[in-house]
Order: C-alpha cells, then structure tokens, then sequence
C-alpha cells in the first residue's frame, strides 16, 4: 500500500501534467484563432476595394451639373472640345466673370482653339478667357489654378470637366485650395455611356483606371504639407 508521502508525490505529478496540458490548449488558441481569421484579413481589403469602385462608378453615372450655378469664375480642365464649349456657354449665359482653360498646349493659341469651339461662342472665347499653359497633368492644373485665382481674387469656381474626371479633379484643387468654393460641373463624355459600365469593357476599364487615380489623390492629401507643395511645383 502505498505511503501517504508517495500519494502526495503522486498528486503534485497528477496537478502538474494537468497544469501542462491547460498551458498546451490555452497556447494553441491564439494559432487557431489566427487561422481562422487569417481568410478574413486578405479578404476585407477586397471587398472595401471592390465596394468603393461600385460607389465611385454610381456617384459617376448619377453626376449632373448645377442647374443655376453662379460664381466668381469658371475653371475648365482640357481634355475636350465639349469640355471648352460646356464652360463658354457659362459665360456666355453671365455665370462668371472670367475662364481659365488650364493645360492647353503651349503652341495652342485662342485663334486654334476658335475653330474647335462652336461658332456662337468665339466672342465669348475672345473677351473673357485666359489660357494656362503650364499643367501637365491634374495636379498642374489644380497649382495653375490656385495661381490665377489668388493673382485675381477670387473666392469661387465653377469646374467643368469630364463626368469621370470629376471627382479626382475636386480633390486635388481643394487640396490646392482650400479657402476658395468649389462648385463642380460635370459633362457628360460625348462617346461613352456609363449607364451600363459592368458589361461594357470600354468604360469599366476606363472607370477602373480612374478609381486607381482617384484612390491616389486621396493618399496624397494625407502628406505633408511641403511635400504636397513640393510636388506641385514641380508639375
């Protein structure tokens, strides 16, 4: 029969490989636990991704301009002769005092640019706009604007361009300037309907490039502030 010295060795054995084998299940449970949610972390950026093209390419589709907009003067971003002719009909119709086409080529002249605009509107052209020669790109065109109207003073702009092109181009001119009304103004691309963007390869492709664009002016707006100056000077 065993002593009560050994029974009581025998028990502190017993408590012990207890105590390991709890020590074991409770280790395990974090490797578990990760497993399982491993799918879910590659998988929730997808689906953010994926939810946020869906909600860009609606928000493009339902996009349509003011129909009374007024402010001190009209920005058109080139890229389109509907472009130009969408923001001269606003000043033909009072609701700015000046235009800027920003990013026109520098060999462009206004004589070149009065023979791709519609005929009623050459006065307009003549009198009132100015043509910025430097942007290169969106961000050109959001530094070249905040330029022309700080030199002017004014505290509010109409922005014409493409429906697509939109929301990329208020987020980098806000950034540009942030003091300054922004009121945008979308026209519709004269040769793609986004109406039916998931079965039509042309403009999906289109919207998707787009939503990357977009996705990287947001990023920018959260640098510092000398680096976004920085790179703004240099386009």
């Amino acid at each position: 029969m065993p002593t009560m010295n050994e029974l009581a060795r025998d028990r502190k054995e017993d408590l012990r490989a207890e105590g390991g084998a709890v020590t074991s299940r409770r280790g395990r449970r974090p490797s578990r636990f990760w497993r399982a949610a491993f799918p879910l972390v590659l998988v929730l950026p997808v689906v953010v991704l994926v939810a946020g093209f869906v909600a860009f390419a609606e928000k493009i589709v339902r996009a349509r301009p003011p129909a009374d907009a007024h402010a001190d003067a009209i920005v058109v971003l080139t890229g389109g002769a509907q472009r130009i002719d969408g923001a001269l009909e606003l000043i033909a119709e009072k609701r700015a005092r000046r235009l800027l086409i920003s990013g026109v080529n520098p060999s462009v002249t206004a004589r070149d640019l009065a023979r791709v605009v519609s005929r009623n509107l050459r006065d307009d052209l003549a009198c009132c706009v100015d043509l910025g020669k430097e942007a290169l790109d969106t961000i050109g065109n959001a530094a070249e604007t905040r330029n022309w109207a700080e030199e002017r003073g004014f505290g509010s702009l109409i922005v014409v361009t493409s429906d697509y092109h939109m929301p990329r181009s208020m987020i980098e001119l806000a950034g540009a300037m942030p003091d300054i009304a922004l009121i945008p103004y979308p026209v519709p691309s004269p040769h793609l309907s986004f109406a039916g963007w998931w079965h039509d390869p042309g403009a999906f492709g289109l919207l998707a490039r787009e939503y990357g664009k977009y996705l990287v002016a947001n990023a920018r707006q959260f640098l510092p502030t000398d680096v976004i100056a920085a790179n703004a000077a240099a386009n």
